[in-house]
């Protein structure tokens, strides 16, 4: 089901992109993932982190950021897709100080803040990993804004729509990742950006 809810992310995320006005644009550099053609603003968002902090997106403006929806308990694509995010940090050096990852829960109700850190500490996640959480209520619209499906299945299994978006210091998408990306692709096109 994952590449069907990826196709329909995309459709979902491209229409939401193309609600906002878009922000003048240089030459397209060559990124290794799927480029999104007209490079537009996400919808804004704040959730709380694993630390109790307000991360908002449209607040990471300046900073590279990578999006992606993941839950806790999951043993196959999410601690997969976490562990590529963070090496693609750890590829980047020092300058992963300009990079912000944000991981928006698909499991508001195992997704608790014990949980979390045991996922952090489990996979050796860096600072610039923010696992964020809510309600149901809270997150219900933010996924329905980026084109993510969560259905809770038998025991802790969550059937999810899983993508990695690559946000440029604009704040615009440029890149949909989906959970084969690997850590260099991902670091490459961060320094792409990071070089603009």
């Amino acid at each position: 089901m994952e590449r069907a809810s990826l196709k329909r992310a995309a459709a979902a995320l491209a229409a939401a992109l193309a609600l906002v006005a878009p922000a003048a644009a240089a030459g397209p550099p060559r990124f290794d993932g799927p480029t999104i053609q007209n490079p537009r603003r996400p919808p804004d968002f704040a959730l709380f982190d694993q630390q109790g902090h307000r991360d908002e997106l449209y607040a990471l403006r300046g900073k590279v950021v990578l999006l992606t929806f993941l839950y806790t308990h999951c043993i196959d694509v999410c601690p997969l897709t976490a562990a590529r995010l963070n090496g693609a940090l750890h590829l980047l050096g020092r300058a992963r100080s300009r990079v912000r990852v944000l991981a928006v829960s698909v499991d508001p109700k195992a997704d608790t803040p014990r949980s979390v850190q045991a996922f952090i500490r489990l996979h050796r996640l860096l600072p610039q990993i923010r696992y964020l959480t809510g309600t149901r209520r809270i997150l219900a619209p933010i996924w329905q804004a980026f084109g993510v499906e969560s259905t809770a299945q038998a025991g802790d299994h969550v059937d999810h729509t899983l993508y990695t978006l690559l946000i440029d210091r604009a704040g615009r998408g440029r890149v949909l990742y989906d959970s084969t990306a690997t850590s260099s692709e991902v670091a490459h096109d961060v320094r792409l950006l990071l070089a603009r």
